[in-house]
């Protein structure tokens, strides 16, 4: 599973630093990764569970076309899996479209990247 770029959460701590109410264009792709973690919370109930989302970005901060899913593993039930599947993905689509600083967008148009979201004890 090789991509263009990984995109890299930043801890915790600034996780929620960013999100749908950041007062400035985001700068990096850390930046994207961080406003992408705050929009995140695993389903209740499923541990030791991960997902990694791929996307691609537009220069306005919206998605072209939905996230793809690339690697899954949720133990449990098939229901399981798709809970944990479909809210890692309902993350992403509800934190777009992104605020973009124009240094950022002038080159993320198209490139594909991806993102991993797990359960917190793991």
């Amino acid at each position: 599973m090789k991509m263009s770029t990984v995109l890299v959460a930043a801890g915790s701590a600034l996780a929620g630093a960013f999100g749908l109410a950041h007062a400035e264009p985001l700068k990096t792709m850390d930046d994207v990764g961080s406003a992408l973690e705050s929009c995140w919370t695993p389903p209740s109930g499923i541990t030791g569970a991960s997902v990694t989302l791929s996307f691609s970005f537009k220069r306005d901060g919206s998605l072209i076309g939905p996230p793809k899913t690339t690697a899954i593993n949720v133990q449990g039930s098939e229901q399981d899996r798709k809970t944990f599947v479909d809210a890692a993905t309902k993350a992403v689509e509800s934190c777009v479209p992104l605020e973009l600083a124009s240094t950022l967008a002038n080159g993320i148009a198209g490139t594909v990247y991806t993102m991993e979201f797990t359960s917190a004890d793991r």
